[in-house]
């Protein structure tokens, strides 16, 4: 791949892409990767940032950014026209922002996420049409474009799925979360023969000492889940259902001895955590105290809380991921197929249950078996995060060879750096 200079600058300018510091802990984790891998491997890089949560990303990495959307950031206040109108104007503002943006970069990463899937409610001008025009303007203006450990799947609907496409295809660089992500992205008509199949990145970010208590600890990781696209004529049917099973479940715990330590994943699953507790006071207040659930602001956060449990069942896909990059035994309750393909890559697709299908007598069983296997499930954990961390390594070092070439230091090997940010 091609960069538009020959011999880069000293000081290269890398663009970050994505629904960053919107609230979603799986995104800005993948983030913080990339941003520890510059920090070791061009730690004089001039870091900026296209992302949702811009405000948040600002104030917490000290990074300049751009707002992904001209809408959200400007928009709302054009209040003489109509709002759609503002909205399709919106657009087409976007595509010269993002244009301009990557105009200014020496390379664009685009660092982990489902930024190629549409597992969730998805529309096609939301993501999928933010993607294709970063992937684009990289090609207009030969500024590389890399999408790095990126999940994906073949969405239904056609517009969708033409601009995920369309995105794959214009992008500089591309690798994989998984098999199943490669294999989505090439039923879909894309040459995946040159692309990689590398860990998820949350997998190169460093672990938090452990803390158990004397009580068995459970950590439940919660999900504001409310179906697909194809649902949203059932999504409170599906949401009350999810939550009423969760409760039922808390509630076998507290009665059997354990404690519970409620995460979350996203902002929004928030609501979800103050409906067990809900029903935990109404219905268990003797033991109401022990239910713990603490905010938490990024994956290195959540992590640290996930260390003081002892098996964690979860249904977001990075709350799964940080489980099994901690080796706690896990149960994975998920809503895609890549729960499933994560908890088979870590020798563990015995202990997987789909949401909608969801069973709390075999999740209890699950539960027990875990308990008595636990030691024997971690050692298989540890063995596998060491090879996912060599497999990230190596990543990082062809992004390194790919993306600034004439750089050789070696995340590994870097000195400690510091990212200079624009103002």
């Amino acid at each position: 791949m091609r960069t538009r200079r020959e011999t880069p600058a000293r000081s290269p300018r890398v663009g970050l892409f994505g629904l960053l510091g919107s609230g979603n802990l799986g995104n800005d984790g993948s983030m913080q990767a990339v941003l520890d891998y510059l920090k070791a491997a061009q730690p004089h890089a001039t870091v900026s940032c296209l992302c949702k949560g811009y405000q948040t990303v600002r104030e917490y990495h000290g990074l300049a950014t751009t707002p992904l959307n001209w809408y959200d950031s400007t928009g709302v206040r054009v209040r003489r026209l109509p709002v759609v109108l503002v909205k399709v104007l919106g657009k087409v503002f976007d595509a010269v922002r993002t244009l301009v943006f990557v105009a200014g970069q020496d390379v664009v990463i685009v660092p982990g996420m489902g930024i190629l899937e549409a597992t969730l409610p998805l529309r096609p001008w939301q993501d999928p049409y933010a993607l294709f025009l970063l992937c684009l303007a990289g090609r207009l203006t030969r500024t590389p474009v890399a999408l790095v450990s990126v999940g994906a799947s073949a969405p239904s609907n056609p517009v969708t799925r033409a601009l995920i496409v369309g995105a794959a295809r214009l992008a500089g660089y591309r690798s994989f979360r998984d098999e199943l992500s490669r294999d989505a992205m090439r039923g879909m008509g894309v040459d995946t023969s040159a692309d990689e199949v590398y860990p998820d990145l949350a997998f190169a970010l460093p672990i938090p000492p452990e803390y158990l208590s004397d009580d068995p600890v459970i950590g439940l990781g919660v999900m504001a889940y409310y179906g697909g696209d194809e649902d949203r004529a059932r999504s409170e049917q599906i949401h009350h259902g999810y939550v009423t099973k969760m409760q039922e479940f808390v509630r076998w715990l507290l009665d059997n001895g354990r404690h519970v330590r409620l995460f979350t994943g996203d902002r929004v699953d928030e609501l979800v955590v103050a409906e067990i507790l809900a029903d935990v006071r109404a219905q268990r207040p003797e033991v109401s105290s022990h239910v713990i659930t603490e905010p938490v602001r990024t994956l290195p956060d959540l992590m640290t809380q996930m260390s003081t449990v002892d098996i964690v069942v979860a249904t977001r896909y990075h709350n799964v991921v940080s489980a099994l990059r901690l080796a706690k035994p896990t149960i994975a309750v998920g809503y895609s197929a890549k729960n499933e393909a994560i908890m088979q890559d870590m020798g563990q697709a015995g202990f997987c249950q789909q949401v909608g299908t969801l069973d709390v007598a075999l999740l209890q069983e699950q539960l027990l078996e875990l308990e008595r296997d636990t030691e024997r499930v971690r050692a298989t954990l540890r063995a596998r995060n060491l090879a996912n961390r060599d497999r990230l390594d190596h990543q990082f070092a062809v992004l390194t060879e790919r993306l600034f070439p004439g750089e050789r230091s070696s995340p590994r090997r870097a000195s400690r750096g510091h990212l200079r940010v624009t103002d």
